[in-house]
């Protein structure tokens, strides 16, 4: 089968329950961010400028636990901000399981292998051996990282972690091949921590999954690779959704970083074209949401936004409209679904609604409308079926140029960083102070899975862009 059959069931039977009771509005996913707070600045990532009075504040656990039943969405995705970074992350994903929810651990990566040698210390026993050898033989545990796993500490053993489970995944945000993805999150290395905790998951039984983000800049053949890439590493799944300008998002990029948002983004007729493969890829590789979304994303037929099916709860009660737009907070599900005038958003036989929404055809407002019926066609009940209960596709063949083709970037000293030192490493920029500059402004990071990746700060990088204008000016 392409997805777990209890997972694909539980989520059919929730559909027919609420079809059944003729249910007007109803939750299939809670897009949970039990906080904001970020170890990366992902460009394009508006929770850095919309939540920036509250990127120290935390929802309560058991706020978190009491807005899934709130909305009774038989699937949770715990994002943020990074997840990893919450308190409580462990106790939050076993109350989940205890609700019998399908939960998404929507992570950076870079925390991953903490959290998992965490997982290998409280369990430990002779029989993991032979797994934790392999994990040392391809350099994902260090040596010592592994005595540590041998021999913990009673606090070590009686520590709440999260475990394999069935209806778990840890979900990875990949947004290309090792330069991209680098250059999106706006730091070197991450790229390579991700694929390095995805091969650990891996080998101790995790389900994994991968979430991309497709921008106006993203080359369509870098897709093929990357998916091609992640199949030969046993990605149990993948999300894909086109790049959208919100408020938030554009304001960031603004302010933060004076680009134009409109270099950035996709129109609706730039998302049709880099979605023209979406369907190819539907059959080739294990991607998640329906065939009509793909349908919708090619450009093959129109849907009607259903974001209430998708809501966010976060820091400040449950957002509405969209996980993208913010016109207001509210205290409660069916108080949103209520009081929101939802007529008044998205895009309806082309037109939109709300000048916002025109260029939006992002999965948390579409992706349900395609297994919910909204613009049913005849057939369509057939498709989703035969695509979520059909055979799942083959991983694809691991190889050498593959590999090459993924790592293409910090690797092999190709990162996004490699013009600017180079630039301070001539004789000229010396004299222009630009060593001093970049010795003074370097901060202590590293990617040996223990979580550490910098503090976030991106003036290391930028100050090294604007050192390498400098220095052609003088050239």
């Amino acid at each position: 089968m392409r997805f777990p059959f209890a997972l694909s069931a539980k989520i059919a039977g929730h559909i027919i329950k609420h079809k059944v009771r003729k249910t007007p509005k109803f939750a299939m996913v809670l897009q949970l961010e039990p906080l904001h707070t970020c170890n990366l600045t992902c460009t394009g990532c508006g929770r850095i400028r919309e939540y920036s009075t509250s990127l120290k504040d935390m929802v309560p656990l058991e706020k978190c636990l009491a807005a899934a039943v709130d909305c009774d969405a038989p699937m949770v995705s715990i994002c943020g901000g990074e997840p990893l970074i919450y308190p409580k992350i462990e106790e939050l994903v076993a109350g989940l399981l205890e609700q019998k929810r399908i939960i998404y651990i929507c992570t950076n990566g870079v925390f991953m292998r903490k959290k998992m040698r965490d997982y290998m210390a409280a369990v430990y026993s002779p029989e993991m051996e032979a797994r934790l050898q392999e994990l040392v033989k391809q350099e994902l545990v260090t040596e010592k990282e592994a005595e540590v796993i041998r021999k913990p500490d009673a606090a070590a053993k009686s520590k709440l972690v999260i475990r394999p489970n069935k209806w778990m995944y840890w979900n990875v945000h990949v947004d290309g091949l090792e330069f991209t993805h680098d250059l999106i999150v706006e730091r070197e290395g991450v790229f390579k921590e991700c694929v390095a905790a995805i091969k650990m998951a891996k080998i101790l039984g995790y389900q994994t999954a991968t979430n991309t983000t497709v921008y106006k800049e993203t080359d369509v053949k870098e897709l093929d690779d990357m998916f091609a890439f992640l199949s030969s590493l046993n990605v149990d799944g993948h999300t894909i959704s086109p790049g959208y300008e919100y408020d938030a998002a554009k304001k960031d990029m603004v302010k933060r970083l004076g680009k134009q948002p409109e270099d950035f983004f996709l129109t609706r007729k730039m998302t049709r074209q880099k979605f023209a493969k979406i369907e190819e890829w539907g059959k080739a590789f294990t991607i998640f949401g329906t065939p009509v979304y793909q349908e919708f994303l090619a450009g093959k037929r129109e849907l009607t936004c259903t974001a209430w099916a998708i809501p966010t709860y976060n820091v400040k009660g449950w957002k509405a409209p969209c996980y993208l737009m913010t016109d207001g907070h509210y205290d409660g599900y069916q108080e949103m679904l209520t009081k929101v005038q939802w007529e008044k958003y998205g895009v309806v036989d082309g037109v939109a609604r709300d000048p916002r929404c025109e260029n939006c055809m992002v999965h948390c407002g579409y992706d349900p409308s395609g297994a919910l019926g909204t613009n049913y066609q005849r057939g369509d009940n057939w498709k989703n079926f035969s695509y979520n209960f059909g055979a799942k596709p083959k991983p694809f063949a691991a190889s050498v140029e593959l590999t090459k083709r993924a790592f293409n970037g910090v690797s092999i000293g190709k990162g996004h960083l490699a013009e600017a030192k180079a630039a301070i490493n001539s004789p000229r920029a010396a004299m222009n102070g630009a060593q001093s500059v970049f010795q003074r402004r370097e901060e202590p990071h590293e990617h040996n899975g223990n979580g550490s990746c910098g503090s976030g700060d991106t003036s290391q990088r930028d100050e090294l862009l604007a050192r390498i204008a400098e220095t052609r000016k003088v050239e």
